[in-house]
């Protein structure tokens, strides 16, 4: 199953930031820097949702922090990464009831004493991405901001090595690869169908209860209570893509917690499933357009020869040189994953010269890269967790026949894309075994302090116009948005000293851009 909505590619993202300023102990480790903090909040529905002080054996944690095994030991010279477990509510309804281990990794400030801020908390998308293994991966993008912060991400509920889901095995994953995902006959469209139906019950069999407490509001409020057993009196974060919705979503749930937030790569908050799935089709297709005009191509003229290749593929996959077959589905997964960053354009001509002599390798190893699938068959879990995560979140299930009336607007937004889009909103959450929680997050943060979003215009995943959206909804003297005139999902690390002058100087020094800064 292709699901673009609300997904980062984090291997491919080179959009990258932080967030954090006041003062804090040394992380918590004692236990006292942790205060037994009422989880008083609004809940997505703007109604007060209550807990009551948590119990001490949550808040009075101490991390036991110790070396990391496996990928950060080696990551990010110069940074000593460590790894810890904290314990959280299994259903925050009952914070005395069981709980779940979250997988937490850091690396500390290199300031002492009176000049270490605090906590900065990352969350790089999906929803499903690692933190733990991300963090340390791109360690060297925030090396300076170590001078004030603790670097610190986590496996989000649900995700990795944090009670990671994983609904089905690698054979049968692979097993799935025909199917088509634009089903053009009713045997088609009930495999597809069928298929997603099976997905759920995979899930739900692997999941067990978590299925029903892996939302976004779980995670938010999860992140408070890391914020108290880390010791910090505000939360300081930085998320990307999917992060912008957690962010705002905490910001909401616990305005006056909020210290310094940057929301890059921003998601349209206004926006239900089927929108997302259309502004994504905008998004693609402009990215597609961009990377067209660079080679010279005329846009239109150049997606109408995609767009043949991509019809090619539905009745005749294309070999490739490990035996497998190049299909419809798994092309435009290959011609995704490169539009995430300007940088990788030039695989992208190389893979589309290939398939059109007849080559579906380069395409093929493309969406491999996408879908987490190494050179000895094993997938990664990532579009797992972000399903189960998703489809708690989003109330809409649109039907097929609902979803054929929209394939004419989704056509019409991309030629390449809008099939797969279209189809992707009937099928990703269909037959689901837990009913969604709402049609739009809430991310209204009425006196909070300024959260500094960035925009970027050519933007892919998360289009520019979703930015402005999440400002005006946070509220007004809230969102302050700073707009990048860049290619790639992401604008911080991405190339323009502008937008990274203008996020450092609000992190370190505490400087707010004015609303509407434009870097070009």
């Amino acid at each position: 199953m292709v699901r673009f909505v609300r997904w980062t590619a984090l291997g491919a993202a080179a959009a990258l930031l932080v967030a954090g300023c006041s003062g804090g102990s040394d992380g918590g480790e004692d236990g006292k820097g942790a205060s037994a903090d009422a989880q008083s909040s609004t809940d997505s529905s703007g109604a007060t949702a209550t807990t009551g002080a948590l119990p001490a054996s949550l808040t009075g944690q101490k991390l036991d922090w110790s070396r990391c095994k496996g990928t950060a030991d080696s990551a990010a010279p110069g940074s000593d990464w460590q790894c810890a477990t904290l314990k959280v509510p299994l259903d925050w309804s009952k914070p005395d009831g069981n709980t779940i281990d979250l997988a937490l990794v850091r690396t500390k400030s290199s300031a002492g004493g009176s000049k270490r801020a605090g906590s900065l908390l990352f969350n790089f998308g999906g929803p499903g991405g690692s933190g733990v293994s991300t963090l340390p991966a791109y360690g060297s993008t925030f090396s300076s901001l170590r001078k004030s912060y603790d670097l610190v991400s986590w496996d989000p509920r649900g995700v990795g090595a944090s009670e990671g889901v994983r609904c089905r095995t690698d054979k049968e994953i692979q097993a799935a690869e025909p199917l088509d995902s634009t089903p053009d006959t009713p045997t088609e469209e009930q495999a597809y169908l069928q298929d997603a139906t099976d997905f759920g019950k995979g899930c739900e069999k692997a999941a067990g209860e978590l299925m029903a407490h892996v939302s976004t509001t779980d995670t938010a409020r999860d992140m408070d209570l890391m914020r108290q057993v880390l010791g910090d009196p505000k939360m300081h974060y930085f998320g990307i893509s999917y992060g912008t919705e957690l962010g705002g979503v905490y910001a909401h749930l616990f305005p006056k917690n909020v210290g310094r937030l940057i929301l890059d790569a921003v998601v349209d908050p206004s926006a239900d499933s089927v929108g997302h799935a259309q502004n994504q089709a905008r998004g693609f297709q402009r990215a597609l357009d961009d990377y067209l005009k660079s080679t010279g191509e005329d846009p239109e003229a150049g997606s109408k020869k995609i767009a043949a290749l991509l019809d090619g593929l539905d009745s005749k996959p294309l070999s490739t040189s490990d035996g497998r077959k190049l299909t419809q589905t798994l092309a435009v997964t290959g011609i995704v994953l490169p539009l995430y960053s300007k940088a990788s354009w030039p695989s992208l001509t190389s893979a589309l010269e290939s398939a059109q002599d007849g080559d579906g390798s380069e395409l093929l190893a493309l969406a491999d890269g996408y879908n987490e699938r190494d050179t000895s068959g094993h997938y990664g879990t990532t579009t797992h967790s972000q399903r189960v995560i998703s489809c708690l979140d989003d109330k809409q299930r649109p039907t097929a026949e609902a979803t054929k009336k929209l394939l004419p607007e989704f056509e019409q937004i991309s030629p390449v894309f809008g099939d797969f889009l279209g189809w992707d909103t009937a099928g990703w959450c269909h037959d689901w075994p837990v009913a969604g929680q709402y049609d739009t997050p809430e991310v209204s943060a009425a006196g909070a302090a300024p959260i500094l979003l960035v925009g970027n215009t050519g933007d892919p995943a998360t289009p520019y116009e979703g930015a402005r959206k999440m400002a005006d909804e946070l509220g007004k003297g809230v969102g302050v948005l700073l707009t990048w005139k860049g290619e790639g999902h992401g604008a911080y690390g991405s190339g323009s000293s502008c937008v990274d002058s203008a996020v450092d100087d609000y992190l370190l020094k505490g400087t707010v851009p004015k609303d509407g800064t434009v870097c070009s």
